[in-house]
């Protein structure tokens, strides 16, 4: 079992961010939230002398046995002291931060931020707030499913379920909210290290490999052959930061005006020019 001190505060930082995203603007501006969360809500409105903290609490219970089976005995711990923490927050921050907003679809935006940047936080540092959660690392760990894509359409059917209580414009603000978390969560999940990847396909592939590597960026060339024409040829890839990608296509355009240029989004960059230094230290923001 291998847990970290930097994990359990990033994990209790996280359920802090949603807690407060949860009292400050769902629960004042009548929005509703998703999975256990979401539960927990519709049973404070119905019943606003129990503590949500408390119920949320207790909803999980079933679910730590599910968990404790398939998530292992770290990510289990870790799931553990998210819930627990989420349960103190959302009692510590009831009724104290309310952040009621003439303007519903500014509150569902708030809330959807608020609230997936906890998540978000939460996750990438291997934890989970239980319920929903779980679920859905289980589906992202054996199916590649992303985690707030789970989230999403979990929460829609839990929302389905408060239009008890809600308005239909409520209900539709909820959607905003948790589309916007979803989202959010993901942003988290793919790394703050993202970039661009260029794949370049030219009769000047080395030509085009030395100007890059003159300028401090390595390169891959690897092996092509044309399907038409059946002529070997170089194929340079490189990785560059987003703010670098116009630098390196001129720099293509001057060598070879005629390359043929594929630029895909990389959504994590771990190694030397992003995460190490060319002496394999880990850079410092």
């Amino acid at each position: 079992m291998n847990l970290r001190l930097k994990s359990i505060l990033a994990i209790i930082i996280g359920t802090a961010i949603m807690g407060f995203g949860i009292n400050a603007f769902n629960i004042p501006n009548n929005l509703a939230e998703g999975g256990i969360t979401g539960i927990s809500i519709i049973i404070k409105l119905l019943l606003p002398a129990v503590d949500q903290g408390i119920v949320y609490f207790l909803l999980n219970i079933p679910l730590f046995i599910l968990g404790w089976k398939v998530l292992g005995r770290a990510a289990f711990i870790y799931t553990i002291i998210g819930t627990v923490s989420l349960s103190v927050f959302l009692s510590l921050f009831e009724g104290t931060l309310a952040l009621p907003l003439n303007d519903k679809l500014l509150a569902s935006l708030y809330a959807g931020v608020a609230v997936g940047a906890g998540l978000g936080i939460i996750f990438r540092y291997g934890g989970t707030t239980g319920g929903v959660d779980i679920i859905a690392r289980l589906l992202q760990k054996h199916f590649g499913i992303s985690m707030g894509r789970t989230l999403f359409f979990g929460d829609i059917l839990v929302i389905g379920a408060s239009l008890i209580y809600l308005s239909v414009e409520s209900a539709m603000y909820t959607l905003v909210a948790v589309f916007v978390a979803a989202r959010v969560i993901d942003f988290f999940q793919d790394g703050a290290y993202a970039g661009k990847a260029l794949t370049i396909i030219s009769n000047h592939a080395q030509e085009i490999a030395d100007q890059i590597l003159a300028v401090g960026r390595g390169v891959t060339l690897l092996s092509g052959r044309g399907a038409f024409s059946g002529e070997e040829k170089d194929v340079v890839y490189v990785v560059v930061s987003r703010n670098e990608i116009v630098r390196f296509k001129s720099i293509v355009q001057e060598v070879d005006p005629h390359a043929f240029v594929i630029v895909n989004d990389v959504h994590e960059v771990l190694g030397e020019g992003f995460t190490f230094d060319e002496n394999k230290q880990p850079l410092r923001d």
